[in-house]
C-alpha cells in the first residue's frame, strides 16, 4: 500500500501542476489579449481622428470583428469537442495579435474593416477551446468559477491598457503602442503553447459528432440561455466599446480621464466577475445571480446618460461594472450543468453566437443613433429594455433548469 501511495503521488502531483500552470497561462494570455481588444474602443477616437471615420464607421470596425467572430463560435466549438482545446486556442491567440500588428500600420477605413474581420475570426478560436480547457482542470461543482476566471484575465488587460495606455499613445502615438501590446500578444502564444497542457479524459464518453451535435440544438434551455447571451453581450459591448467615446464626445472628458475611469470599471469587473461564478456555485442558483444582475443593469444603464453630475456619473459607470460581468460564469455553465461536459465546447460556441450577434448589432447601431441624435441617450435607453427582456428570460431559465436536473437525476445510470 506504501508503494502504491508513492507512485500515485507523484502522478497526482504532476496533474496538479500541469493545472495550475495551464490555467495561469490561459488567464495571462487574456490579459495579453485584452490589451488589444480593449484598445480599439480605447484609442477609437484617435483611430476614428487619424483615418477620418463617422461614429457609425467606428461602429463598423467592431461589428466586422464581431460579425466573423460570431459565425466561428459553433465551428470552433466543435474542433474544440473533436481535437482538443489546447491549439485551437494557440492559434486564435497568435492569428489575432498578428492581426493587431497589421492594424496599427493600416491607413484607410476598409483595410482596417478587413483587417478586424479577419481578426474576429481568429479570436472565435479562442473562446469556446479556453473555457472548454479551464474547466477541464475544475472539479464539476467549481466550474462556474472556472469560466469567470477566463474574463479575469481580460478585464485584468483592460486595467493595464485603460492606465496605460494613453499615456503611452500621448508619447509615441497609437499605433506604436498598439504595435508594442500585439507584440506581448505573440509572445505570449508562444508560451502558451511551450508549456500549457491539454487534461486527458480517459474513461469519458467521446466527443459529439455532427450527428449528436444536430440533436443537441433541439434542447430549449439552450435557446433560452442563447437569448439571455443576445442580451448579455449587448450590453456589455455598449458599455465597454462606447464608455470611452461617451466620455470624451457627450461628456467632455479628456482620453487619459476617460482611461481612468475605464480602468476603474475593468477592475470592478474583474472583482465581481470571479465573484459572481464563486455566489452562483455556493448557491447553486445560476438563474437568481443572472435575473438580479440584469435587474441591476436595466436601471444603470438608463442613468449612465441621464444623469448630469460628473460624481453621479462616476457612481452609476462603478455600479454597472459591478454587475456588468457578474453572472458570465453561471450564464455559461447552465448549458453544460444540463447537458455534460462531452458537448461543453459546442455549448459554449453555441451561446456565444448568439451572444455576439447582439455585440454586433449594438456596436453599429449606437454609433448611428450617435450620428443621427447627437448623443448616446436613445441607445442606452433600448439597451435597458433589453435587460428588462433579459430578466423574464431568468425566471423562465429557473424553471426549465429545475426540471432538466430533476429528470436527469431520475434517469437510470448508463
Amino acid at each position: 500500500m506504501g508503494a502504491g501511495n508513492a507512485a500515485a503521488t507523484p502522478f497526482t502531483y504532476a496533474s496538479r501542476h500541469h493545472g495550475v500552470t495551464t490555467v495561469t497561462l490561459v488567464v495571462l494570455c487574456q490579459v495579453f489579449h485584452g490589451l488589444t481588444f480593449g484598445g480599439i474602443a480605447l484609442f477609437l477616437p484617435l483611430i476614428r481622428e487619424d483615418l477620418q471615420m463617422s461614429f457609425a464607421q467606428g461602429g463598423m470596425l467592431s461589428a466586422a470583428a464581431t460579425l466573423s467572430y460570431a459565425l466561428g463560435q459553433i465551428p470552433s466549438g466543435f474542433l474544440s469537442d473533436r481535437f482538443g482545446p489546447k491549439r485551437l486556442f494557440f492559434i486564435g491567440l497568435l492569428g489575432w495579435s498578428t492581426m493587431s500588428l497589421s492594424l496599427g500600420l493600416i491607413q484607410s477605413f476598409p483595410a482596417a474593416v478587413l483587417n478586424q474581420f479577419i481578426g474576429g475570426a481568429f479570436r472565435a478560436l479562442m473562446f469556446a477551446p479556453g473555457l472548454s480547457l479551464l474547466t477541464s482542470w475544475f472539479p464539476s461543482e467549481r466550474r462556474a468559477t472556472a469560466i469567470s476566471l477566463y474574463m479575469v484575465g481580460g478585464f485584468s488587460g483592460t486595467v493595464v491598457l485603460s492606465l496605460a495606455g494613453p499615456l503611452l499613445a500621448q508619447a509615441m502615438g497609437w499605433r506604436s503602442t498598439f504595435i508594442a501590446f500585439a507584440i506581448l500578444g505573440i509572445a505570449g502564444a508562444l508560451v502558451y503553447r511551450a508549456f500549457a497542457h491539454e487534461k486527458s479524459l480517459r474513461g469519458s464518453s467521446p466527443a459529439a459528432g455532427v450527428r449528436d451535435t444536430l440533436r443537441f440544438f433541439r434542447h430549449r434551455i439552450l435557446w433560452v440561455c442563447s437569448a439571455l447571451q443576445f442580451v448579455r453581450f449587448s450590453v456589455v459591448t455598449a458599455f465597454n466599446f462606447w464608455l470611452p467615446s461617451l466620455l470624451v464626445a457627450d461628456r467632455a472628458f479628456s482620453l487619459p480621464a476617460a482611461g481612468l475611469v475605464t480602468a476603474m470599471s475593468a477592475v470592478l469587473t474583474v472583482s465581481s466577475n470571479a465573484a459572481g461564478g464563486y455566489v452562483s456555485d455556493r448557491l447553486r442558483n445560476p438563474p437568481l445571480v443572472i435575473g438580479g444582475s440584469l435587474a441591476v443593469l436595466a436601471c444603470t444603464t438608463t442613468l449612465l446618460v441621464v444623469v448630469d453630475s460628473i460624481p453621479a456619473l462616476l457612481l452609476v459607470i462603478a455600479v454597472n461594472a459591478v454587475f456588468l460581468q457578474l453572472y458570465f460564469g453561471p450564464l455559461f455553465f447552465v448549458p453544460v450543468e444540463v447537458l455534460g461536459q462531452r458537448t461543453a465546447g459546442i455549448a459554449i460556441g453555441f451561446s456565444n453566437l448568439f451572444a455576439n450577434t447582439g455585440g454586433l448589432l449594438t456596436a453599429y447601431t449606437l454609433g448611428v443613433v450617435k450620428d443621427k441624435a447627437g448623443s448616446f441617450t436613445w441607445g442606452f435607453v433600448g439597451i435597458s429594455a433589453l435587460c428588462v427582456l433579459g430578466v423574464a428570460l431568468s425566471f423562465l431559465l429557473a424553471r426549465m433548469r429545475t426540471r432538466a436536473l430533476a429528470a436527469v437525476r431520475q434517469s437510470p445510470p448508463g
